[in-house]
């Protein structure tokens, strides 16, 4: 019984990282975005390079990106999974940016994220996130309008 208590406080803590990463988005707080990062994060964001290595790297990015809105951005985080081993955890949801660019353009789009942990010296750290978008094959254009999801399952 104590495994299932203790992976449940697990996955407790890693869901008050993400809605408190979250908060830190809505506030364009990046230094509270960056306090659960590994130095060693590897980043797959939606836009630019392949992959954003090291947390330097990774809080110059969350920078430029944050400093390209106005003042609020939206944030909304839809169908949160987690799951949660003794040093090794993922999550995956479905999440909503909304807000006005400096430059005056209305966004509202959906994102989706994968994150990877690692427990060091009892905190859960951000070692690896993915950010990515669907796109249609035809167009080459990124789907990011609606949020919505297909389910398939073989279970009846």
């Amino acid at each position: 019984m104590a495994v299932a208590k203790g992976k449940t406080s697990d996955e407790a803590q890693i869901r008050n990282l993400i809605e408190g990463w979250a908060d830190a988005v809505r506030a364009q707080d990046v230094e509270s975005m960056m306090s659960s990062y590994a130095p060693d994060v590897i980043s797959f964001d939606a836009v630019g390079g392949l992959q954003i290595i090291g947390s330097k790297a990774t809080r110059k990015r969350a920078e430029e990106w944050v400093s390209s809105f106005r003042a609020p951005i939206g944030y909304v985080t839809r169908d949160l999974a987690i799951t949660a081993g003794h040093d090794v955890a993922f999550s995956h949801s479905l999440n909503q940016v909304k807000g006005t660019t400096k430059d005056g353009k209305l966004v509202d789009m959906w994102i989706r994220a994968t994150i990877g942990f690692r427990k060091v010296e009892g905190q859960w750290l951000v070692t690896h996130e993915h950010i990515s978008v669907p796109f249609d094959p035809k167009s080459g254009k990124a789907l990011v309008e609606n949020g919505g999801v297909s389910r398939e399952t073989d279970n009846p």
